[in-house]
């Protein structure tokens, strides 16, 4: 590893000084999106975005596969300068599973997150970690998703990789590598805490997986906590939203699919049947959702609708924290 994050730093600090081509200019914007992914059959990468900052580049998010890692990587070596420090915008792994291998390349970085971690680890992740021990153990894994699995181990082997050395305790301004942000936290929403970035000076905003394109993650989610987290994203005066999966957004599409989402949840808590929502969501958010995937949107849509929006009441409050806190 050391070997390895020397090479990193080596070739950055040989761009910096011009002994390699003169790196590509700054986004005109001050940001850069690498886009995620979700496909069938594989855990997804969520967005990461690189904001330009006076002491290097600030990195929200570092995903999940090696390959979404190495373009993270290859953006700060082609810009020529370091990642300054590191924004999570919740604990899914899909948006967390890089920290340590970025980290290792820039360990000056700090690492900016709520502790909602700490909960994850000792149940979430924890049922997660031995689901995933029990199926190596029973074999009949295949290649590609035993890699995915072993990647898995590996971080849960090092839980101080996803921990903020800069926890964020609530709401508020600063000045992170040198430009300044609005770290909003929404309390039990997609997770127990989210962070959502707002850069007045850019009008962006970072949404992480509060706004989903194609389908709204509910794996660890407190419905009510999140369309509260959307009233507020949508009184911000954003020009352009980066979701936590899918394509940049203008104010607009945002609206659209916040009622979409809104209309999910209506629909679940009707007497509606459960084929009548999911044909609802793929209607309103029909924009969001690239052709060829319906058939994993539904399903995704009717796990969620069975496991979250329709579950026992006990279920539907596990993820929604003590009643003085809703």
């Amino acid at each position: 590893m050391r070997r390895w994050a020397a090479a990193v730093m080596g070739l950055l600090t040989a761009a910096a000084s011009g002994a390699a081509a003169s790196p590509p200019p700054a986004p005109a914007h001050g940001w850069h999106l690498v886009p995620g992914s979700v496909e069938p059959n594989r855990g997804p990468d969520g967005n990461s975005i690189f904001l330009e900052a006076p002491e290097g580049l600030i990195l929200v998010d570092t995903g999940r596969h090696p390959e979404h890692r190495d373009q993270l990587l290859g953006f700060a070596r082609e810009r020529g300068r370091p990642i300054a420090a590191i924004v999570n915008t919740h604990w899914h792994l899909d948006h967390s599973t890089g920290n340590g291998e970025i980290r290792a390349a820039f360990p000056d970085a700090p690492l900016y997150a709520t502790r909602a971690i700490e909960s994850a680890l000792a149940g979430f992740l924890a049922d997660g970690r031995r689901q995933a021990e029990a199926a190596l153990a029973a074999g009949g894994v295949p290649p590609e998703r035993e890699a995915e699995i072993r990647r898995f181990l590996a971080v849960m082997a090092a839980p101080d990789t996803l921990r903020p050395t800069r926890p964020v305790r609530g709401s508020a301004e600063l000045a992170i590598a040198g430009r300044r942000l609005r770290l909003n936290v929404a309390s039990f929403a997609v997770t127990e805490g989210d962070l959502w970035i707002f850069d007045p000076a850019a009008g962006l905003l970072i949404a992480g997986d509060l706004v989903v394109a194609e389908v709204p993650f509910m794996d660890t989610a407190c419905p009510e906590g999140w369309r509260r987290a959307l009233d507020e994203i949508a009184a911000t005066p954003f020009t352009t939203l980066v979701p936590g999966h899918g394509e940049p957004m203008d104010r607009a599409a945002f609206l659209a699919w916040r009622a979409a989402f809104g209309n999910l949840l209506d629909c679940a808590a009707s007497d509606s049947s459960r084929d009548i929502c999911i044909a609802g969501w793929r209607s309103d958010a029909a924009r969001f959702q690239r052709p060829g995937r319906e058939a994993m949107i539904d399903r995704m849509t009717g796990h969620y609708i069975d496991t979250r929006l329709r579950a026992a009441p006990q279920e539907r409050a596990r993820y929604c924290g003590p009643p003085q806190e809703r």
